[in-house]
């Protein structure tokens, strides 16, 4: 890979903000086509397998003097990434996330904002969950049937044969189970259910008739022969410490090395981006300007061709702050719904329960995956499913057995106290929804008059769940009960945790597409509509949310935008 050095060049063909899931493709996409690429991240370089130095260590290779995530040095640096507990909180990967302390934001009195961070060459490809799966016509459609936001510009028909396109490439693995609200895509073979889960797949099929439960859709290659140079899953569950077998797919393991592979990708690590730079003769943007993390110099990098990909925040963040005689708001602010718009997707909410038998039967490996009920409320043609809210959920989770550590809190000793510790607990089963928050136009983030370190204004959101969105919460409770229960398991209990909106980490849709630049600020093809050199696709891009984990949509949409934009080059019309 080309790291960029002073003698590089300052002039490129395109340029990507960001090398997270969006930001890799768009690299990838971009130099494959033959364009000489900079990426710019704001983060550390982060070396596929070298810098994974967590890896392979098992829990008795970290030193009790190591851990150093004491509930003060949480309090003090990590109060934000804190709030996940274990899934952020854990010394073998912590180092992939920020330190809030380092990178301050503010939430609005009263409207949390869980905004979860990676800075780094990856960016979160490194932490993500993995779970892949498509929109289906009705989610591009429901925003225009029920009067909600506005209207998506594109359709099913247009994005399909590119989740195809990525999808080869990543490696998905899961089952086809014919369902349109979930389409099928191409598919690696599916991991296996355990024993438990088998049942309450039966179970739930015969139960019910408007619901049922495939294994997780993920992005673990699963072909014993491997894909485009990358390893088979190991079934280690050490995802996010990175994984040196390159089975999961992030930017280290597939993306970059693609790009790099064709001779035309310059990295450049440490690179915070804060301004677009538009040229009112030309009306195109002109390249970009970024302060160097370490030196704090500034430097201004030039280009035919800009993707924006630095996440839903920050790049909706570089929009507002290039301002020019043309936008003297920002660029996409005339139309008055840049940073509105804050969706993501609820969850810390569901129900968990025992089975009973199956003592003689265990797993073998740790399969980094569960199981997923597919949304089954207010489906097109099923009347019988519509409810007093829009939209709908699905659930993730999965069956397993308690080990040793269901003890560390009992009062016991003697013999058969140890003994018991050798024994595998019970079975239980938890699910949790995954919920599509609306578009509300005052869920809105915004810049502050307060700076950070390197004298860039710092950001405050204004978001919380609207009536919709708690009348969806508690059926996803209830139903999960009803599921469970009707299900065979005993002892169930609902859920209902504290909830923030960004604490799904799918954060969307600050920079909106649509049809007119009057009430969005990008068009079909995740051009900025007034500047048809500048693209974006990553989460910002997002019309409505759906309820579907949205990576793979990013992908899709990442790879179409960059077929397009090489095509309009070539044509001369950028």
């Amino acid at each position: 890979m080309n790291l960029f050095t002073e003698n590089s060049p300052d002039t490129y063909d395109a340029i990507v903000v960001g090398s997270g899931i969006s930001g890799g493709w768009a690299a990838k996409e971009l130099c494959e086509k033959g364009l000489k690429t900079l990426v710019l991240e704001r983060g550390r370089n982060v070396k596929h397998v070298v810098d994974y130095h967590t890896a392979n260590m098992d829990p008795w290779d970290f030193k009790v003097e190591d851990k150093k995530l004491t509930p003060e040095v949480i309090e003090k640096d990590y109060p934000v990434q804190g709030r996940f507990g274990g899934y952020t909180m854990n010394e073998a990967y912590i180092h992939f996330f920020v330190k809030d302390s380092e990178h301050p934001y503010e939430e609005a009195e009263g409207k949390r904002f869980d905004w979860i961070r990676g800075y780094q060459v990856g960016g979160r490809s490194l932490m993500w969950g993995r779970q892949s799966y498509r929109w289906s016509p009705m989610d591009f459609e429901a925003n225009a049937k029920e009067g909600i936001g506005i209207d998506w510009p594109i359709r099913y028909e247009d994005i399909a044969k590119w989740y195809d396109y990525v999808e080869a490439h990543v490696g998905v693995s899961g089952r086809k189970e014919g369902l349109p609200q979930l389409p099928d895509g191409i598919f690696q073979p599916p991991m296996d259910f355990n024993c438990v889960e088998e049942v309450l797949r039966e179970n739930i099929a015969k139960n019910f008739d408007d619901r049922m439960m495939t294994i997780g859709r993920v992005a673990h290659i699963t072909d014993p022969k491997g894909l485009n140079g990358r390893g088979t899953c190991q079934f280690r569950n050490r995802c996010m410490r990175g994984c040196p077998y390159g089975a999961y797919f992030s930017s280290q393991s597939s993306t970059l090395p693609a790009a790099e592979a064709t001779g035309n990708l310059t990295l450049r690590p440490d690179s915070i981006v804060y301004e677009v730079v538009y040229d009112e003769d030309k009306k195109r943007a002109s390249g970009v300007r970024i302060i160097d993390s370490k030196t704090k110099k500034d430097y201004f990098f030039k280009a035919k061709v800009i993707f924006l990909n630095a996440s839903t925040v920050h790049s909706t963040k570089i929009l507002m702050m290039s301002k020019s005689n043309r936008f003297p708001e920002g660029i996409g602010a005339e139309s008055g719904e840049l940073g509105h718009n804050m969706m993501d997707h609820q969850l810390g909410a569901g129900a968990s329960g025992e089975f009973e038998g199956f003592e003689d039967k265990y797993y073998k490996g740790r399969r980094p995956n569960g199981i997923y009920i597919p949304r089954f409320r207010n489906l097109p043609g099923r009347p019988e499913t519509k409810t007093d809210f829009l939209r709908g959920y699905g659930y993730q989770g999965g069956a397993s057995r308690q080990n040793w550590m269901r003890n560390v809190a009992e009062l016991g000793f003697g013999a058969d106290y140890k003994d018991n510790m050798y024994e595998p607990g019970a079975w239980t089963f938890g699910m949790g929804g995954f919920g599509e928050i609306l578009p509300y136009h005052d869920n809105r983030m915004e810049l502050t008059d307060k700076k950070d370190e390197w004298g860039l204004p710092i950001i405050k959101f204004h978001t919380e769940l609207k009536e919709n969105d708690l009348k969806m919460r508690k059926d996803i409770v209830d139903s999960a009960i009803e599921i469970l229960e009707k299900a065979g398991l005993k002892n169930v209990n609902g859920y209902d945790g504290s909830y923030g909106v960004g604490k799904g980490i799918h954060e969307m849709g600050t920079a909106r597409m649509g049809h007119d630049p009057k009430n969005s600020v990008l068009n079909k093809w995740n051009q900025v509509h007034q500047i048809p050199n500048l693209f974006n696709t990553d989460g910002a891009c997002m019309t409505s949310a759906a309820c579907q984990n949205p990576s793979l949509t990013y992908m899709a949409l990442t790879a179409r935008a960059a077929n397009y934009a090489v095509e309009q080059l070539a044509k001369g019309e950028l």
